[in-house]
């Protein structure tokens, strides 16, 4: 599975919304049904996005395929588990007061927040935290997705990049698929393929890559 945005630097972040019938919008809702009806053996219910760099836009991404998964009916929940630089709540005008920061121990009810757009649902991030490897690991959130996963048709995760850290590594071994985020301009060669090689170290299954940015580029 992959797929090409066609979004510039600077445009709108829910482009499905604001430019429903542009390039970028046509892109995500592709994406959207790639993810959906592709010919998996396995078809994922969960998925994490992730990136090779800082600058691939993967909370962007993931919030425009959330919504257009909504937008043909089925029922999405979002989780913003980018806890180093969340966006999710930005992106969708939501509170953080409270989300995954705030999960404890024995504890899986955190509600996923209902947003402007009927169907899709958003776990944020909650304040920020000094141990987010701590939290990704942790049976907690393990019980959360398997109960997210039960309620919703569809739950996309975000995670910061793959080169950034642990974060990504430990959330993509806890989900059925990855899929991986680079920009046509920003992203050099040697990041993608040290983040593919990452994701594979840990037995990841990868089921795309997302473009951005791919106006221009034959």
């Amino acid at each position: 599975m992959s797929a090409e945005n066609g979004s510039q630097e600077g445009g709108p972040r829910l482009a499905v919304l604001s430019d429903p019938r542009g390039r970028a919008a046509e892109a995500y809702r592709t994406l959207s049904v790639n993810i959906r009806f592709g010919r998996f053996e396995q078809p994922p219910r969960t998925i994490l996005f992730t990136s090779a760099t800082a600058d691939d836009s993967a909370s962007t991404t993931v919030a425009n395929v959330a919504v257009a998964a909504a937008q043909a009916n089925t029922n999405v929940v979002v989780v913003d588990a980018d806890l180093r630089r969340p966006a999710l709540h930005e992106i969708f005008g939501l509170a953080n007061a409270t989300g995954l920061t705030t999960l404890s121990d024995g504890m899986t009810d955190i509600p996923a927040e209902s947003t402007a757009i009927e169907r899709l649902r958003v776990v944020t991030s909650g304040p920020a935290t000094a141990s987010p490897a701590e939290l990704l690991s942790s049976e907690r959130l393990l019980h959360l997705l398997a109960r997210l996963r039960a309620e919703a048709d569809l739950v996309l995760v975000t995670a910061p990049p793959v080169t950034a850290g642990a974060d990504a590594s430990l959330l993509a071994v806890r989900v059925d698929g990855v899929v991986l985020v680079v920009d046509a301009h920003r992203t050099r060669r040697q990041d993608a393929r040290r983040a593919r090689a990452q994701l594979e170290r840990v037995n990841a299954r990868i089921l795309g890559v997302v473009l951005n940015n791919a106006s221009g580029i034959d």
